[in-house]
């Protein structure tokens, strides 16, 4: 038997047929994330809310060809994506992701930005228990940037970008999973409820706040191959990817793409000077995101291939090369501060202590590397001041494509590590969770386990 499995990533829906007698992902298809509708404002990200239920459709038809034998359909979500759907049962929006900026815009009070105003009328015990998640790519910062420019109706809900999906394909009223519902920067962490100080501070109590849903709870049921079949609700990517990466409570998560995050698994919540995330099975994560990694690499990158462009030259995998260069550059005091974004108070990047002889592509980004390594292990401590991880693992695209870098980290680490055993960790989470859903496994952390004894390197 098997199940669906849908990844409504930023940049591409992707999806699966999950075997999960054989725990194996079949068909894996893939299709571009519909375009950004265009906007005069750079800080305005949006989406045609039609062109993505369409494409999920699509991709539910196509997977489902090679799954006579379907038994449901599981989700899971890019994080801080966000639809309002009026009680009809319709989009009432365009749809909001978190590469959003709006709440930087000044307030027309003169006291700021939207996100400065929208913090200073929380108290820090408020703001802990969202889980120190205020950011401008959040659901409640688009809700109080609307509501303040007077153009949030009221009676409107606020759902997800899977949420909204299914509740289109299923005709179910809107809701949210725990994991999906801490993505908004709404939900009271202490109580798992909408946290009604804050949605009242902020003059959002106007709006009809989604049902929030159990781990494995089911939405509605689709027709699927001529049969109604259950869709559960959907979960965050992030977490569904650290499962799919089988992740351990003795490990510590280095998840390195566009840009880096480090967590923590905890067996209960706990809120300090860092984000706070619920995890599967009651559990919760601890981390820190938004780290230097791709985006920053890439100025660099750009730099390099400026001349090139633009005389019509287009370079084949610069990184191929860059990395070789990186592994091959001996230590030579060049310095590389890969802040290159984010706000001034945070300082800004720089590349520092110049000589005539140190000034390299290996040498550049090696000292690039070395910088990423030494964000990452602040943080590490910060989150695990006994430094008592076992292990070190490795996800996202940028740390499983590049030796060099994970050479760096491991290096400053001084600890062992392994890399995600699949491509499609995400997917992979998902027939995780299929599983638990089904029956087959009594809890995530049991099955993870289970699997981890199968691979070699991975008993523990």
């Amino acid at each position: 038997m098997s199940f669906l499995g849908i990844d409504l990533g930023t940049s591409f829906i992707k999806g699966a047929v999950l075997n999960l007698e054989g725990r194996r992902l079949e068909h894996v298809w893939r299709a571009p994330f519909p375009p950004a509708l265009a906007n005069p404002n750079p800080l305005i990200c949006e989406y045609e809310p039609s062109a993505i239920l369409a494409a999920v459709r699509a991709l539910i038809a196509e997977l489902a060809l090679h799954a006579p034998d379907c038994e449901g359909i599981v989700m899971c979500t890019q994080m801080h994506g966000m639809v309002l759907m009026n009680g009809r049962g319709e989009p009432a929006s365009n749809c909001v992701t978190w590469r959003d900026q709006r709440a930087l815009m000044p307030h027309f009070s003169g006291a700021g930005s939207y996100l400065e105003v929208l913090t200073r009328r929380l108290d820090l015990q408020h703001i802990r228990q969202l889980g120190n998640e205020l950011d401008p790519g959040r659901p409640l910062c688009y809700l109080f940037w609307m509501k303040e420019q007077g153009i949030l109706a009221p009676g409107l809900t606020p759902v997800s970008v899977a949420d909204f999906v299914l509740s289109s394909l299923c005709g179910s009223d809107p809701g949210a999973e725990v994991t999906n519902a801490a993505a908004y920067s709404v939900l009271n962490l202490e109580t798992l409820c909408w946290h009604e100080a804050v949605i009242e501070r902020l003059g959002l109590d106007h709006l009809r706040w989604p049902l929030l849903r159990k781990q494995g709870q089911v939405v509605g049921h689709l027709n699927v191959n001529g049969k109604p079949v259950p869709c559960y609700a959907p979960v965050g990517d992030y977490q569904c990817a650290l499962a799919g990466a089988l992740f351990g409570a003795e490990e510590l998560s280095l998840n390195i793409a566009t840009g880096s995050q480090v967590s923590r698994m905890m067996p209960g919540l706990t809120l300090g000077d860092y984000q706070t995330r619920p995890f599967f099975d009651g559990k919760f994560l601890i981390t820190f995101t938004g780290l230097p990694a791709g985006r920053s690499l890439n100025v660099l990158v750009d730099l390099l291939c400026e001349v090139a462009k633009a005389q019509g030259v287009e370079l084949q995998d610069p990184w191929k090369w860059i990395a070789q260069a990186a592994a091959e550059a001996p230590e030579n005091g060049l310095d590389v501060d890969l802040n290159f974004f984010g706000p001034p108070r945070l300082g800004r990047g720089q590349i520092a202590n110049i000589r005539g002889s140190n000034l390299t592509v290996g040498q550049l980004f090696s000292a690039a590397f070395k910088h990423m390594a030494d964000g990452n292990y602040d943080h590490a401590l910060r989150l695990w001041p006994e430094s008592a991880w076992k292990n070190l693992l490795f996800s996202g695209g940028l740390a499983c494509k590049l030796k060099v870098l994970r050479a760096a980290i491991q290096k400053r680490f001084a600890t062992s590590c392994r890399i995600t055993p699949y491509d499609e960790d995400t997917l992979f989470g998902l027939l995780i969770l299929a599983s638990v859903f089904s029956g087959r496994a009594s809890s995530v952390g049991e099955l993870i386990q289970e699997i981890r004894g199968t691979l070699p390197g991975l008993e523990s």
